[in-house]
């Protein structure tokens, strides 16, 4: 039998013998009243003569991350959703029958406790049980907080036991709560309405991907998982809101890295009488916003690097981009043969392609990568931008921009296409593109067109992607770090 067995079965048999002697071990009626954080902030700083002459009986209740027995007493730590406290549970003050059946507690199990506060001789706060109920039994063993939960693929499987023992993980979900909450408090403040759109839609769009496919079996029709919210948000402006934003989940059917996963989160919102040029301000307000409410400052450290959003944030064409950071000759950008022999050199695109994609490919492998500091890249190609409009300079280029920091897209934004025969005309490119074998071209939207056709009012919109905001705010590297259950291939052993 192996230790984990054994474990186990010790574990089960405790939990048999609370039964036999009529223990509830999943009982709920036990009122808790009290938080171990306003406990300790309570009598943190109390003087030991303070705390003799406090009388106050308080109620709280936390899971067992330690235990050490003395014979006729024993000392724990028990853990709620605020913080942890010392639990002391004397056989004199609780009784001797009730601390026999105490002891087959284990590491692990929920208890509620009743009791005063004292200070230990080591100067600890610790409550003085005068009675103790088991609350919920835990049949596993918690992995050991240093050394039993290493395994990056364990965390991330089973985060419930992440959450437990790593005070850090936690940490950084309350944090992405925070920015999440900052963020619509920042829409908000601004006159922007949150709404929400469908998740399983008849035609994917907004994005280039490849869609998760479902079937409706009442309706007897194919449903696609969102791959973005941008055509329904842009609806809304057709029927008259005119700031409008979702904080939305999106599916997307692509690889997985540690900048992407199947499913993201991601602010998508559109406003009416905008451009572009609008929104570049708006985003850098919006961030600088969230790092100052939540680190009082607009320098942070990430993977090693400083970070500074102080404002104004450069602005590059993507052209110049190319040549600044990219090491590319201005006459090779006027150069179409030029751009797809380097690309071909580089082994980062194949023949046929637009050449929009092919420039566009040559910044991702590039320059991208360069972009440390918040940066704004403007003016990409038509080809990779079908629902932008059309800069009035340039016809091939498109008003929109991306924001990079610390080498990645953050967001991206761009002045609204509401031509209703350009965008059925773009439609129709990509239909052949996907005819052709693009799965990420998008689908032809009728519906869209028609709205369209009723009139949209000039607009600007943006997509921010949550996550790896939350993964700079954090310090993080991987995108699985900032998402409580991130998708994993199945475990290969069924019994783990």
């Amino acid at each position: 039998m192996s230790e984990e067995s054994q474990v186990l079965r010790q574990r089960r048999q405790k939990a048999n013998e609370l039964r036999q002697a009529g223990v509830e071990l999943y009982p709920n009626d036990f009122v808790v009243k009290d938080s171990l954080a306003d406990i300790r902030d309570r009598y943190q700083d109390k003087s030991d003569e303070t705390l003799a002459q406090e009388e106050r009986i308080f109620v709280c209740a936390g899971r067992i991350m330690s235990m050490r027995s003395f014979g006729r007493a024993t000392f724990m730590h028990i853990k709620d959703g605020s913080g942890q406290l010392q639990v002391y549970v004397k056989r004199d003050v609780v009784g001797k029958e009730d601390y026999n059946l105490f002891k087959k507690v284990d590491i692990g199990d929920f208890v509620g406790a009743k009791g005063t506060v004292f200070r230990t001789h080591t100067g600890e706060l610790t409550l003085l049980a005068q009675e103790v109920r088991i609350l919920s039994k835990s049949l596993r063993p918690l992995p050991e907080k240093w050394h039993g939960l290493r395994d990056v693929e364990i965390r991330y499987r089973q985060r419930y036991l992440d959450l437990m023992v790593n005070d850090s993980v936690r940490e950084v979900f309350v944090k992405r709560s925070k920015i999440i909450q900052k963020i619509q408090n920042f829409m908000r403040e601004h006159q922007f309405i949150e709404v929400e759109t469908p998740m399983m839609q008849p035609i994917p769009g907004g994005a280039a991907a490849r869609p998760f496919k479902t079937f409706h079996n009442t309706l007897g029709i194919d449903l696609y998982l969102r791959i973005a919210p941008e055509l329904y948000l842009k609806r809304l402006l057709v029927g008259g809101f005119e700031r409008v934003f979702e904080i939305n989940r999106n599916f997307r059917n692509e690889g997985i890295s540690f900048q992407h996963n199947p499913e993201f989160t991601m602010l998508e919102f559109y406003q009416a009488y905008a451009t572009y040029e609008d929104l570049i301000p708006f985003t850098e307000e919006m961030v600088c916003t969230i790092a100052r409410e939540l680190n009082d400052s607009l320098k942070l450290a990430y993977q090693g690097k400083d970070i500074d959003l102080s404002r104004p944030w450069p602005r590059y064409s993507l052209r110049e981009a190319l040549t600044i950071f990219g090491g590319l000759e201005f006459s090779e950008m006027e150069d179409e043969e030029k751009l797809r022999e380097r690309a071909k050199s580089l082994g980062i695109t194949e023949g046929g392609q637009e050449i929009g994609k092919v420039i566009t490919k040559l910044f991702d492998f590039l320059v991208e990568p360069k972009l440390e500091q918040p940066t704004f890249i403007t003016h990409y190609p038509l080809d990779v931008s079908p629902l932008s409009r059309r800069n009035q300079d340039d016809p091939s280029l498109v008003d929109r921009f991306e924001l990079f920091i610390a080498g990645y897209e953050i967001a991206n934004g761009f002045s609204e296409l509401n031509d209703p025969e350009d965008q059925k005309e773009r439609f129709l490119q990509q239909v052949e593109a996907r005819k052709a074998g693009d799965e990420e071209a998008h689908f032809m939207d009728e519906d869209y067109i028609r709205a369209l056709e009723y009139g949209m009012p000039p607009a600007a919109g943006e997509g921010v992607g949550i996550d790896r905001l939350v993964m700079l705010f954090t310090d993080l590297p991987s995108i699985r770090e900032v998402i409580l259950f991130p998708h994993l291939r199945p475990e290969s052993d069924p019994s783990r």
